[in-house]
């Protein structure tokens, strides 16, 4: 079980490196057309939902084809929030940019200098 975490964790740091180049690189509504595509990719078209069925289907198309059926299981449970057993694509886009915390980082920087930027005037 531990080495089936640390190849989760290991799998979402790598994802982690690429996320916020993209974003850099494509912009917002790039980096949101192209989480939508992948959401396509690995859903389940009769649903539109990824399911625990088409990601295992899919899932060698993202290099995760050597997941068990439990890691799989894990990541959709990590980012179902209605508890239906399966993803929406809101689920998705939010787990995906969940699991890529650098990606806010300019976004915090820009938060940290107004807040300073504002405190100069009130005190």
């Amino acid at each position: 079980m531990a080495a089936q975490q640390r190849q989760v964790q290991q799998q979402a740091v790598d994802f982690e490196d690429y996320l916020p180049v993209m974003a850099e690189r494509l912009g917002e509504e790039g980096l949101m057309q192209e989480l939508a595509n992948g959401f396509r990719l690995l859903m389940d078209p009769a649903r539109g939902l990824i399911t625990f069925d088409s990601l295992r289907r899919n899932a060698p198309l993202l290099g995760l084809g050597g997941m068990s059926d439990a890691d799989l299981r894990g990541m959709l449970a990590e980012g179902d929030l209605d508890g239906d057993g399966a993803l929406s694509e809101m689920e998705f886009c939010v787990l995906m940019v969940r699991l890529s915390p650098d990606l806010m980082d300019e976004p915090r920087r820009w938060l940290d200098d107004a807040v300073s930027q504002a405190s100069q005037f009130l005190f």
